[in-house]
């Protein structure tokens, strides 16, 4: 599970989908558009149907990541914990392991029963620049993955279209096309 508000997804967030489905066991990245993420103002979030079209745009033909809504139709604001009850109740096959980058895993002890979260679920860490992983690092759920990393940035992104700047080669080229065809953050 990569959660996100994916406003917009940019190659940076597809970098790390394609680095943890190549590098560990994992047989799916499960790319979760966040309708309401408690930590951020909602009202800058394009609408969630239009962030969903853009991660199924930037997936295309990929059959290891899939593009997921699972959190639309939950109570707001999103809590993953409860996003992960309802996926083993609703998948009892499966399990679930979360994907974060490093200041989210800093800050982890603030979530919502984060401890239910951590000892239930094995979290894939990407380190962040200028981010301290904290002290749930060396936890034995934890694994910390060097993906590579791009300085890129959704907030960057809608900046520059707001500017008229061009945003080719920071979105997936399917991405790029919707947006330059389609005002949702002009």
């Amino acid at each position: 599970m990569f959660f996100g508000s994916f406003n917009p997804v940019h190659v940076g967030h597809m970098i790390i989908a394609n680095y943890i489905i190549s590098n560990t066991d994992l047989d799916q990245v499960w790319m979760v558009v966040s309708p309401h993420n408690p930590h951020k103002k909602k009202q800058s979030l394009a609408k969630d149907r239009d962030r969903l079209h853009l991660v199924r745009l930037a997936i295309g033909d990929n059959l290891k990541i899939k593009a997921s809504d699972i959190e639309f139709d939950l109570p707001q604001p999103s809590y993953t914990i409860d996003t992960l009850t309802f996926l083993r109740e609703k998948h009892p096959k499966k399990t679930f392991s979360l994907i974060m980058g490093g200041d989210n895993l800093a800050t982890l002890h603030k979530w919502k029963n984060y401890e239910s979260i951590i000892n239930n679920h094995h979290i894939f860490v990407y380190k962040r620049p200028r981010y301290r992983l904290g002290d749930l690092k060396d936890h034995n759920n934890v694994t910390i993955c060097d993906a590579p990393l791009l300085q890129i940035s959704a907030s960057y992104i809608r900046k520059s279209i707001k500017e008229k700047k061009s945003i080719q080669y920071l979105v997936p080229d399917k991405v790029y096309e919707y947006l330059e065809a389609t005002p949702i953050y002009k």
